[in-house]
């Protein structure tokens, strides 16, 4: 099975790791440019930005189609889409959770096809999760980092204390604010937004301090 990658050189570069050697993994940079006449996989990580290409995907047959959906969800997305991608699946493909030796997918569940059979055929290690916005891994993180900005605003420790604390009590990779800055306050302010709008609880309301960080960026 021929694989496709819809992102930069690095995103490529992490696929090639986590798919099978015995496929070949290729980069494009317009949809028409794939094949019509053989078995593939595209792993998308543009979708969030152009939700309308899933229509242009559509038009594949033998076409598994990897989107990065953590701050949507595959459902949402099929719904404002007249024709529905027969494989469609999702995946944690922002920074430090795509570097994870597992990758954490979702799967539509109008899909024609076994997930696992798919998954196996494409040599992944992977943890296969509902479809809901965050997934799993990124909807804690997200969750982790917000308390923290809490009690940074809050005054009760500082940023540093936090993430040598969660460092040495929990053994955390990367504390907190370490997690943050590799991700992304963008990404992570958007998920937590999304999940808010997503359930209404008020775990998922975004911390006054980062949100002052996010629009900072603008």
């Amino acid at each position: 099975m021929e694989i496709f990658v819809f992102g930069n050189d690095y995103q490529l570069a992490e696929i090639k790791k986590k798919v099978s050697p015995k496929h070949q993994v290729n980069s494009f940079r317009s949809i028409g440019e794939l094949p019509d006449d053989l078995e593939m996989a595209v792993f998308d990580f543009t979708m969030e930005e152009n939700p309308e290409n899933l229509e242009e995907y559509a038009q594949f047959e033998n076409i598994h189609l990897f989107v990065n959906t953590i701050r949507g969800n595959l459902a949402e997305l099929a719904y404002f889409t007249d024709d529905v991608v027969p494989n469609l699946y999702g995946f944690a493909g922002d920074p430090t959770f795509l570097e994870r030796n597992i990758l954490e997918v979702s799967a539509h569940e109008k899909n024609h096809l076994d997930s696992h059979v798919i998954l196996k055929k494409l040599g992944l290690k992977y943890a296969l999760v509902g479809d809901r916005v965050g997934l799993v891994t990124p909807r804690i993180i997200a969750m982790i980092i917000n308390e923290a900005y809490f009690t940074v605003q809050e005054g009760t420790a500082s940023r540093e204390d936090i993430d040598l604390g969660m460092k040495l009590g929990t053994n955390y990779p990367m504390g907190p604010f370490e997690w943050a800055k590799a991700w992304g306050v963008q990404n992570i302010y958007e998920l937590l937004d999304a999940l808010f709008l997503d359930t209404r609880e008020e775990r998922y309301k975004v911390c006054p301090l980062l949100k002052k960080e996010f629009l900072s960026l603008r």
